[in-house]
């Protein structure tokens, strides 16, 4: 170890900018073997990691680091796989600098450990060396349900099997994934890397219902009653709308509703809107992952040109810095100190530009983040044939939560104790559904240790 000092960090290669803008193709390349184990010697084996603290899931990174460089690959990959249900999607996905590769003791001065890079690479050669990970041959007999197939529900599926407890999934979508398939672009994650996942959980025992939307196809009542314990993960899928008037325009998209058309039309499944960017002026608004998402899928969806709006400047973006990079480097443009004030719309009702007013940046707030100030005098337009409004997202309000005496909280999020038990004996929650809209990362975290919780009384 300590390989640092002889060798730089590298990040993974990435497709041609020209070429990966033709597609919907992931356009990280994969370490090589030797790449792998380069960067992994970097690593100086902290006595407390930081990345091990950095990660929602403290995942074992520094021993698998340690295995990888050593060539001891087997346990590398029972080591990833042991913390994370996973692993080969949230290496690609997680915004790793902000919190593993953040936390790096080198990421100061000396460039941290490509941890996302080799995250994958041990995924995926094990994959290729056919191992898998491991599950109980013992069936306990127990068995819950688990509604929403998502990045909490797959998570809680996964540890529960761990422990020989059966689970039966159900997903109103066409798929299973949630956010992991209809959410997130194919160029960040290839969905054959999830319908894998799904594979190796049904080969376990997993049963799958999809097109399945609970208190409509099926009463919760049915759930609760055979089934041993229910952990709901239905996510937080309800987009934000900025509350300006006219922002329900036929052209005003809300992100979740434009990500998800797209990613069904290249299904080829049945979509509810028909959405063309083709050689359209798309305008983003929001400074986060999805809408770097937005800005990206407009781009190889042919769009005439995309600008995405940010009331703050670029070093004050929530997102992932190399989502923002990935975005500039494949023609996106930006417009920083800039808030929306108003829709333009003509006869029609069609929304054709923008009324946006100059920000500056000033004192503090409780959170210690500086506030958004409105320049007085500082208005403008900017021109638009299709807005897609990235702002985040809210809990949707489920029938079936407050007829089953499921708490919830002013924010709408179901309420858990430190068991992620709710107020009705028996039913478990976790994922943005509780804690509001967050990173894949939090919502994993919460439906491993939702399943810890469930195994705990079960098996008592």
């Amino acid at each position: 170890m300590l390989g640092f000092f002889d060798l730089e960090r590298i990040d993974a290669k990435k497709r041609d900018v020209v070429e990966r803008t033709k597609d919907f193709d992931e356009i990280y390349e994969l370490f090589s073997a030797k790449k792998a184990q380069k960067q992994s010697d970097r690593c100086i084996q902290c006595g407390d990691p930081y990345c091990h603290n950095g990660c929602p899931l403290h995942n074992f990174i520094p021993q698998w680091l340690r295995q990888t460089a050593g060539k001891d690959f087997e346990f590398a990959f029972a080591l990833s796989n042991e913390s994370s249900p996973f692993p080969e999607v949230m290496g690609r996905i997680c915004p790793h600098d902000k919190l593993c590769e953040g936390a790096c003791t080198l990421n100061d001065g000396h460039g941290a450990i490509t941890i996302g890079s080799i995250e994958t690479y041990i995924s995926e050669e094990g994959f290729r060396r056919g191992l898998k990970p491991a599950y109980s041959k013992e069936k306990t007999g127990k068995q819950v349900a688990i509604i929403g197939a998502g990045p909490a529900g797959l998570s809680a599926a996964t540890f529960l099997l761990r422990e020989g407890i059966d689970v039966e999934l159900f997903d109103k979508q066409a798929r299973p994934g949630g956010l992991l398939t209809y959410g997130i672009p194919g160029f960040k994650l290839d969905k054959h890397i999830v319908e894998r996942r799904v594979k190796l959980l049904e080969e376990e025992g997993a049963i799958f219902h999809q097109n399945t939307e609970v208190g409509k196809d099926i009463a919760f009542d049915e759930l609760s009653e055979r089934f041993d314990a229910v952990f709901i993960g239905v996510g937080a899928t309800k987009s934000r709308r900025p509350g300006l008037d006219g922002d329900d325009a036929p052209n005003a998209y809300l992100a979740i509703d434009f990500l998800t058309t797209i990613q069904k039309k290249l299904f080829d499944e049945p979509v509810e809107l028909d959405i063309d960017v083709k050689e359209k002026r798309v305008v983003v608004i929001g400074g986060g992952d999805t809408a770097m998402d937005c800005v990206r899928t407009s781009l190889r969806e042919e769009a005439k040109n995309v600008t995405c709006l940010y009331r703050r400047d670029a070093q004050n973006m929530p997102g992932s810095r190399k989502e923002y990079i990935n975005a500039k480097e494949e023609g996106a443009l930006f417009e920083f100190h800039a808030s929306p004030r108003g829709l333009v719309r003509n006869d029609e009702g069609l929304v054709v530009g923008i009324e946006m007013v100059k920000t500056r940046l000033g004192e503090a707030d409780a959170s210690g983040r500086q506030r958004v100030e409105e320049i007085a005098g500082s208005e403008y337009i900017v021109s638009a044939d299709v807005v897609i409004f990235a702002l985040g997202f809210d809990t949707v309000a489920y029938p079936f939560l407050a007829s089953n005496g499921i708490e919830t909280d002013r924010r709408g999020g179901i309420v858990v104790d430190e068991n992620y038990e709710t107020a009705s004996a028996g039913i478990y929650a976790g994922g943005d559904c509780h804690s509001g809209a967050d990173l894949v990362v939090t919502a994993v975290r919460d439906g491993r240790e939702a399943a810890k919780a469930i195994t705990k009384k079960l098996l008592v």
